[in-house]
């Protein structure tokens, strides 16, 4: 697989990586362990070489998975892991679960190196801003965490324009994460300028629309009693069969290139900038080939044209996320 640069900093990684998430959170039944790790380490077979993992997720159980997968490979791979939350007693600061201070950043960054299994964290993101700690605090306090060997790239998850110049001019920043997809493209409007203006990588989470954009999911479909979409306004039965369209569109241009709309959808992604990373997850091996083969489709600038022009016509109808949520994002 091709390797893309993240930013300015000589961060390098394989074109297409792999969002652990799903193996044991949010995404209804957690599948078996071992076959996770299997999972894990056949994406590193294939040319995969950047895993993203949280110390949310679980919490803290998706990093041991993704530390022991990646242990026997750890100098070949880019391993991203993110702080931000509180998970104390249950309470919180804020009322919405963030954690930023400086003592609260150092405390997830022991436990992440220690369930990674690594010295060093390759690239650290803050996984949501903080209202109640100025971002130069966070920004400073990771920049230490690297001159001691800690961290080596920081990075930003849904943080927006003003939040990453200001995190930018204390440390610089090597990566953006954000949801970016067809059917979600608000980066467009002011991130994805600031991170080319600045020399930063943007990582797409969700890149398949949590699923929906691979043409698998319609109104009729059921999610298990974990799966986070129960609870997002896109994915209700109504908003499913409305967004139907957008589907069809990438099985239009996947059927003139030979592809899955899976396939189409995170090759648009790739042909926008260079510097774009997607992480789609899966927990199968057939989806995971799938996903990787996108990065060998080459969408010329009349398609992603084609494409461009299609989805414009085309309103998508639900929020992605429950309002009170929404309000904590793009800060």
């Amino acid at each position: 697989m091709r390797i893309r640069k993240l930013g300015n900093g000589g961060l390098a990684v394989s074109a297409l990586g792999l969002g652990c998430m799903g193996m044991n959170y949010h995404r209804g039944p957690a599948p078996d362990r071992g076959e996770m790790i299997a999972l894990i380490r056949a994406a590193v077979e294939r040319g995969v070489t950047f895993f993203d993992t949280a110390e949310v997720y679980g919490p803290f159980t998706n990093e041991a998975l993704v530390g022991e997968a990646l242990a026997p490979v750890r100098g070949s791979v880019i391993i991203a892991t993110k702080f931000g939350h509180d998970l104390g007693d249950g309470g919180s600061r804020d009322g919405h679960g963030l954690d930023s201070r400086p003592e609260r950043i150092r405390q997830a960054v022991e436990g992440s190196l220690k369930r990674l299994r690594v010295d060093t964290i390759d690239l650290l993101y803050q996984h949501r801003v903080d209202p109640a700690v100025p971002i130069e605090d966070v920004a400073g306090t990771v920049q230490a965490l690297i001159a001691e060997g800690k961290v080596r790239h920081f990075g930003l998850s849904e943080a927006g324009a003003e939040t990453i110049r200001r995190a930018h001019a204390v440390q610089p920043v090597a990566a953006i994460q954000s949801e970016y997809s067809l059917w979600w493209r608000q980066p467009e409007a002011e991130v994805l300028p600031v991170c080319e203006a600045l020399g930063i990588g943007f990582v797409p989470f969700s890149p398949l629309g949590r699923g929906y954009l691979t043409g698998k999911i319609d109104e009729t479909t059921a999610f298990g009693e974990n799966d986070n979409r129960t609870s997002l306004p896109r994915f209700t039965p109504e908003a499913r069969r409305a967004n139907r369209p957008v589907v069809a569109l990438l099985e239009t241009i996947g059927a003139r290139k030979q592809a899955t709309a899976a396939q189409i959808a995170l090759a648009w992604l790739l042909a926008r900038k260079p510097w774009i990373v997607p992480i789609p997850g899966t927990t199968r091996l057939a989806r995971l080939e799938e996903n990787i083969a996108a990065a060998a489709i080459a969408l010329s600038a009349d398609d992603v044209r084609q494409i461009d022009d299609a989805a414009a016509k085309i309103p998508v109808r639900g929020d992605r996320y429950p309002q009170a949520e929404a309000e904590r994002t793009q800060r």
